[in-house]
């Protein structure tokens, strides 16, 4: 069934997006994917899955060998289905309203990042809740 190369990578990009998913922003079934999360606690792991963006990352590593030989391919694909997990995230949450500024010409969103104050994913916030400090 899996013969084909772009068909067995859309299957690890799908596999990658759903893992990730569930593992950062559902509960699962029984809440277990909650209390482990509960668990982790804010340690690194924790943290990791508090956050979609990095959690993709650990979840692509180990698809990456499905689909590559050598290592500077598997860490390309390795990349690849962390970022097309990450597309299928943002694709899949709903557009906020984009208008143009007149005086730049530059098209900006109302709210910063999904809604996020600060500008940054929630991961990359200092402990003081500002990004960047």
């Amino acid at each position: 069934m899996l013969d084909s190369g772009w068909l067995r990578f859309l299957i690890c990009i799908l596999a990658v997006w759903r893992l990730t998913h569930l593992l950062a922003l559902e509960d699962g079934p029984a809440d277990l994917v909650f209390r482990l999360r509960a668990r982790l606690g804010n340690h690194a792991f924790g943290r990791a899955m508090d956050c979609f963006y990095c959690l993709s990352v650990w979840i692509a590593l180990p698809f990456a060998p499905l689909l590559a030989g050598n290592w500077l391919d598997r860490v390309l694909v390795w990349l690849a289905l962390s970022g097309a997990a990450c597309l299928l995230e943002d694709a899949r949450r709903p557009v906020t309203e984009v208008k143009l500024e007149e005086a730049t010409h530059v098209l900006r969103s109302e709210e910063s990042y999904h809604g996020e104050p600060g500008g940054a994913p929630p991961c990359a916030r200092s402990a003081t809740g500002n990004a960047g400090e």
